[in-house]
C-alpha cells in the first residue's frame, strides 16, 4: 500500500508506550508502509525508533528490562527542576536509537513538546533526534526540562498528548492515532513486582525494598507503597492520568484522526516498564483487530 498515505500519532502514556512498538510490528507485518509518524513523550521515542530504522533493537532492550534496569536510568538530582537528571536515560536511547539529522530521516517524524514558561505547544521537526525526544518526555516534577534554542521545554503530553495535528501537518492521508491513556484515569498505583533474588529463589518483594543507600533512599520512599496513604509517585502519576485523559479528550473531539486505536493497557502502571512483552502483545492485538477497518479506509481513497 502507498506509504505516502498513511500517518501515525503515538499517545503518550510512560510505561504503556511500549504498545506502540506492538502497532508498528502488526502494520509491518501486514505490509502496510507509514509515510509520518509522529509522537508526545514515549510516542515520541518509540516514532523516533521506527523512522530511524532502530524499532528492533529498542524492542529488544525493552524485553529486557527488570526493576534493576528501571531503576539504573534514573540519575537522581532534584536540584535540576526534576527529581532525575535524565542524563542516564538520554545516553541510553542515544545509544539505541542515535543522533540523526531529523530531517534526513526516511520516513517524516515529529515530536511534540511543551515550552514551559509559555505553555506553547513545540513541534520539533529539524535537529538532533536524540534532543528531540529529551524533549518531548520531560515529565514536570520528574524529569528535568531540556534547554532547546533558549527554550526550556517539557512533556509534550501536557498540551497535546495524541498529536493529530502534527501528524496531519506531515502530510499522510490518513492519519491512524494511538491513544494509551483510555480509561485509565486514577488507575496508577504501583504494585508489588516479583524479583529474583541471589540465591535464585522467587521474591515478591516491591520496589522500594530492592533501594538500600545512598540516593536510592529517597527513591525508596518516593516508591514506598504505603496503602494507607498516596506516596509521591501515587500523586504526580495520578493527576498525570487525569489531566491527560481529559486533554485527550477535548483534542480528539476537536480534530479527530481518521481511525483511534485504544488498546488494553489498564493493567499496565505508568512506571512499570519491566513490562513490555506484556504491552507490546497488547498493542499488536488491538492493531490486528483494527486492519480490517484501516484497509476498508483505504481503498475507498
Amino acid at each position: 500500500m502507498s506509504a505516502a498515505r498513511i500517518g501515525l500519532a503515538l499517545g503518550s502514556g510512560a510505561a504503556r508506550g511500549w504498545a506502540h512498538i506492538g502497532v508498528l510490528k502488526a502494520l509491518t507485518g501486514a505490509g502496510i508502509e507509514v509515510s509520518a509518524v509522529c509522537g508526545s513523550s514515549i510516542g515520541a521515542v518509540i516514532g523516533a525508533a521506527f523512522a530511524a530504522g532502530k524499532l528492533a533493537e529498542l524492542e529488544a532492550w525493552a524485553r529486557k528490562l527488570s526493576w534493576h534496569n528501571v531503576i539504573g536510568q534514573l540519575d537522581l538530582r532534584p536540584s535540576g527542576g526534576g527529581l532525575i537528571a535524565g542524563e542516564r536515560a538520554t545516553k541510553t536511547l542515544a545509544d539505541l536509537i542515535g543522533h540523526a539529522d531529523i530531517q534526513t530521516l526516511p520516513i517524516r517524524y515529529g515530536a511534540v513538546a511543551t515550552e514551559l514558561g509559555s505553555g506553547r505547544e513545540v513541534w520539533l521537526k529539524d535537529g538532533d533526534l536524540a534532543r528531540a525526544i529529551r524533549a518531548s518526555i520531560a515529565m514536570p516534577g520528574l524529569l528535568a526540562p531540556l534547554n532547546l534554542d533558549g527554550q526550556w521545554l517539557v512533556d509534550g503530553g501536557l498540551v497535546n498528548p495524541v498529536p493529530v495535528s502534527l501528524c496531519r501537518a506531515l502530510g499522510p492521508e490518513v492519519v491512524l492515532a494511538v491513544n494509551l491513556n483510555g480509561g485509565i484515569a486514577g488507575r496508577h498505583r504501583l504494585r508489588p513486582v516479583p524479583v529474583k533474588a541471589d540465591n535464585g529463589s522467587n521474591d515478591t518483594r516491591g520496589l522500594a525494598d530492592l533501594l538500600r543507600d545512598g540516593a536510592g533512599n529517597l527513591l525508596a520512599q518516593l516508591l514506598r507503597q504505603d496503602r494507607q496513604q498516596p506516596g509521591y509517585f501515587d500523586v504526580l502519576l495520578g493527576a498525570v492520568n487525569i489531566m491527560q485523559d481529559q486533554i485527550t479528550r477535548a483534542r480528539l473531539a476537536g480534530d479527530p484522526p481518521d481511525l483511534l486505536l485504544q488498546p488494553r493497557l489498564q493493567h499496565i502502571a505508568m512506571m512499570e516498564f519491566n513490562r513490555a512483552g506484556e504491552s507490546i502483545a497488547a498493542g499488536e492485538a488491538a492493531m490486528q483487530a483494527l486492519l480490517p477497518a484501516l484497509r476498508d479506509l483505504l481503498s475507498d481513497l
